[in-house]
């Protein structure tokens, strides 16, 4: 084997996995040999569970997997109980408070500060309830992204959901397929908003229709190889491949098993997809899948929807959504209503409450969207006045401030070993100041800002009107904590990645500079003009020079952790490890 981590994986991965974390659990933590536990931790990752950063020794995070962020009225209850009960840390964080839970860019859900003794106890509750771990991390196929009102949306051009079902009972759960080369990310959706992203997907299928037999037929088009991080992102590229709904699971299976069977295991940066396509093209993946992966003609590519695509697409209100935030009507007459949970963090009590509001007001359904916000389904009209009448949606409101609706992060240093600098907590003073210092144009709605706490860019800044990505500078004398500023990314009928205008630049200098960005927008705009329409019509020199950083009495509140601290938000001495019950222990022993 080429690398470490496919000897590891060759060794054992997969369904296998499990159960030696139940017998590390059993053990407790000092029952994983010190010597072995990078290679553990690395299999643990197939299962959701990984560990966290450096001096955060025994506390475990648990990623979740629900396909196309589809939540059954009991799911998110149990999720939000076990966050009660099993995610209290040892120490609170300023902003969030303590026993929360995170919503991703893939529509799922995080658990942290858990403790590997209660995984089994977790796992036994959650799948009560039809919630699983398994294949949330680590290298294979991820949580599969849609659109997360398939089946609803009252302008969807095909409904996906079946489909999206098919590839998550049938391909992720095979166990043959567990040990990709790299993670993989896998896309469906039928809706004209573009919501799942197709373009920043290992495959993604995308609503088209094509005339055969002189029919029009509504399907799928195909693009493959897309992906972000290391700042070497690619767009999907278009595999000239049109698949019917009944026909779309086995496509998306021969491209699964073509990139199993060919996809390089040897260097690690440069064995995602997008990669295999760069190197192999789509001609040659084509005429593979069709000669030995799939036992029908595939058809050309057919009209696809790309033009009517507003999800994050930086284009004016009256094209369409650009999010799911707000009260929108499904095609069969009830509602569904859209929150904003700033930088996807809700507190457990606030995940049960909002379990409660959805199964009062709604059919109980719910669903999460892949800008880190949970939509309540089946709202009859009757029922929409006392609904955003609720305690909860006056703190995560579906009609949220401008720079509130736009802002998206990474879990961070909090967390995360990759990360450079702290993000969620950061962003939410940040939005605060933003707030209360920025004024734009009443017919501004959408400034999307993402923030990464590394180039792995799990926060999407590439795909941002604005991005930020963690970084470190020198300031003063002293390391800081900083960040790469870059403009004019969005996905779209035209997908573009940010660029940069502004590098290392201290935390504390970026509200400043953000304050004279979009003041510049908002006096050099043309009426009607969105933020990533006035970029594309700007020149990088004065965008360079509006973009000035600037202190103000914004302050931060890590700027100096430069990730030398076990927690950010901690002075003292990490008590890691610890016990089942959350006492320290010594490593040594």
């Amino acid at each position: 084997m080429a690398n470490k981590k496919e000897e590891w994986k060759a060794g054992m991965y997969g369904d296998e996995v499990r159960e030696k974390i139940l017998e590390f659990a059993e053990e407790g933590w000092e029952s994983i040999p010190e010597d072995e536990r990078e290679m553990w931790f690395s299999r643990f990752k197939f299962w959701g569970v990984f560990h966290h950063r450096s001096g955060q020794e025994s506390y475990f995070m648990m990623r979740l997997a629900n396909t196309n962020g589809v939540l059954e009225p009991d799911q998110l209850r149990a999720i939000g109980e076990v966050a009660r009960d099993y995610a209290a840390g040892p120490v609170e964080n300023p902003e969030f408070g303590d026993a929360w839970i995170d919503l991703t860019t893939r529509q799922s859900v995080q658990l942290h500060w858990l403790k590997l003794e209660d995984i089994p106890e977790i796992w036994e509750r959650l799948e009560s309830v039809g919630v699983t771990s398994r294949s949330a991390g680590g290298d294979t196929m991820r949580n599969i992204s849609g659109c997360p009102v398939a089946g609803r949306d009252h302008r969807e051009f095909v409904d996906a959901q079946p489909v999206l079902n098919e590839i998550s009972e049938k391909l992720r759960d095979d166990d043959d397929l567990a040990n990709m080369p790299r993670k993989f990310n896998i896309s469906v959706t039928g809706c004209r908003e573009g919501c799942a992203q197709d373009s920043i997907n290992g495959i993604g299928l995308e609503p088209a229709e094509k005339t055969v037999d002189g029919e029009a037929v509504r399907g799928f088009n195909v693009r493959v190889g897309g992906g972000l991080g290391g700042r070497q992102p690619r767009r999907a590229r278009d595999l000239d491949v049109f698949v019917e709904p009944d026909d779309a699971y086995d496509v998306v299976r021969g491209f699964v098993e073509l990139y199993f069977d060919h996809g390089n295991r040897e260097n690690r940066q440069k064995n995602r997809s997008r990669f295999f396509v760069d190197e192999w093209g789509t001609e040659k993946i084509r005429d593979l899948l069709q000669a030995e992966y799939v036992d029908f003609e595939l058809e050309g590519a057919g009209t696809n929807l790309r033009e009517e695509y507003t999800y994050n697409a930086g284009r004016p209100d009256e094209a369409g959504k650009h999010d799911h935030v707000g009260v929108h009507e499904q095609k069969d007459g009830d509602y569904y209503v859209g929150l904003s949970v700033p930088l996807g963090r809700l507190t457990a009590a606030e995940t049960i409450e909002l379990a409660d509001l959805a199964d009062r007001h709604g059919s109980g359904a719910m669903r999460l969207t892949r800008r880190q916000n949970p939509l309540i389904l089946d709202v009859p009209e009757s029922e929409l006045d006392a609904l955003l009448a609720s305690d909860l949606l006056e703190t995560h409101s579906p009609e949220p401030s401008v720079f509130t609706r736009g802002a998206m992060a990474c879990t961070g240093t909090e967390f995360c070993s990759l990360a450079l600098t702290e993000t969620k907590a950061r962003m939410a003073v940040m939005l605060r100041w933003l707030r209360a210092n920025v004024e734009l144009p009443d017919d501004v709605s959408q400034i999307k800002m993402h923030y990464s706490g590394c180039t792995a860019d799990c926060g999407q800044a590439l795909t941002a009107d604005i991005g930020f990505q963690g970084m470190r500078a020198r300031k003063n004398g002293e390391m800081v904590e900083a960040l790469d500023v870059g403009v004019g990314g969005g996905v779209g009928p035209e997908p573009s990645f940010v660029e940069w205008v502004r590098q290392r630049v201290p935390a504390d200098e970026v509200p400043g500079l953000l304050r004279n960005l979009l003041e510049a927008f908002a006096a050099h705009r043309e009426d009607g003009q969105t933020f990533r329409q006035w970029v594309e019509a700007t020149g990088q020199e004065a965008l360079v020079e509006f973009a000035e950083p600037e202190e103000t009495d914004y302050v931060d509140p890590c700027l100096t952790d430069g990730k030398q601290s076990w927690y950010p938000f901690d002075d003292g001495e990490s008590p890691a490890p610890t016990d089942a019950s959350g006492d320290p222990i010594s490593a040594d022993d």
